[in-house]
């Protein structure tokens, strides 16, 4: 597995293509376009257009919040025009703001889809746990003055293993239809001064991941025990579950995808955690129905597929 690759400057790519894409989420209100503020989705749309002349409509894998960052975010689009892999990866990147980046452009098939083929999503929280206010990280962290018993905040966080009701965690405004998600697993571990949350599940609603980590920095603060997460969980209600984590330490660091689709395998971000040595894909996903439909395996009668 390498770090570099050539983009191919001879062929034509047609149909359908993937997109990986790299974005700091401090100057935009989420990854949606919206008419009256800027989005990710706005500013790569915009960019994609001036290379194909023509407007350009994407599909991500996900959508995030106003002020979260990505390192692996997927889309698709049908292209209206041929152009080599050079021209759209350097050509985009060349009109973009240098807060977005594309990585890779793959053709995929027309089956392909980059929000309903995705087996599972994962994200990176960093939390700074350090007197002193960070500076050199300040856009890609949050900051905890307080010490946190990272340990704690793991053992705590296992309640929320498997599938669940997340209403205690979802916000208010939340659009899904159903509060059920299924957590693959989800990690605390301290690294020096730096205390990350790693989550991975079928899909997650609206600041899910954000009132996770409030609740779990309760418990690392020491104001709330290890039962503190089911308890939580247990209520099903949001109002009277903990605060939500600030969005400038979250990031969407990997869709992950049926092998053969073909997309290109990556490290981990951010790249303040690259000393992890995690590459993308690495870790087995959970037999369960949302995994098994995705892939187009049969499912038992009776088990339900959320989302």
């Amino acid at each position: 597995m390498t770090l570099f690759r050539s983009l191919d400057d001879s062929q034509s790519l047609r149909g359908r293509l993937a997109l990986g894409v790299e974005y700091d989420g401090s100057a935009y209100c989420g990854w949606q376009r919206l008419k009256h503020a800027p989005s990710v989705q706005g500013e790569l749309e915009r960019a994609l257009a001036k290379v194909a002349s023509q407007p350009i409509t994407v599909h991500a894998s996900g959508r995030t919040d106003s002020g979260v960052h990505a390192t692996r975010q997927v889309v698709h689009f049908d292209t209206p025009v041929p152009r080599s892999q050079k021209a759209w990866v350097f050509g985009v990147n060349a009109n973009l703001a240098r807060d977005v980046a594309v990585r890779w452009v793959r053709e995929v098939p027309d089956d392909f889809h980059a929000r309903f083929k995705a087996l599972a999503r994962r994200y990176r929280y960093l939390i700074l746990n350090q007197m002193s206010r960070p500076v050199l990280e300040r856009a890609n962290v949050t900051w905890c003055r307080d010490p946190l018993d990272a340990d704690a905040m793991h053992r705590a966080a296992q309640a929320l293993v498997g599938e669940h009701d997340f209403s205690s965690f979802r916000a208010a405004g939340c659009q899904s239809k159903t509060p059920w998600r299924h957590l693959h697993f989800i990690e605390v571990r301290r690294h020096g001064p730096l205390v990350v949350i790693d989550v991975q599940g079928n899909a997650f609603l609206h600041h899910m991941v954000r009132n996770i980590v409030g609740a779990l920095v309760s418990v690392g603060r020491g104001e709330q025990g290890d039962g503190y997460i089911a308890e939580l969980l247990a209520l099903k209600d949001r109002t009277l579950s903990d605060v939500t984590a600030p969005a400038c330490g979250l990031h969407f660091v990997d869709s992950l995808y049926d092998d053969a689709w073909g997309l290109p395998r990556e490290p981990l971000g951010p790249n303040l955690l690259a000393f992890l040595g995690e590459w993308t894909g690495e870790r087995e996903l959970p037999d369960c129905p949302m995994v098994e439909f995705r892939r187009g395996e049969p499912r038992a009668k009776g088990t339900s597929v959320a989302e």
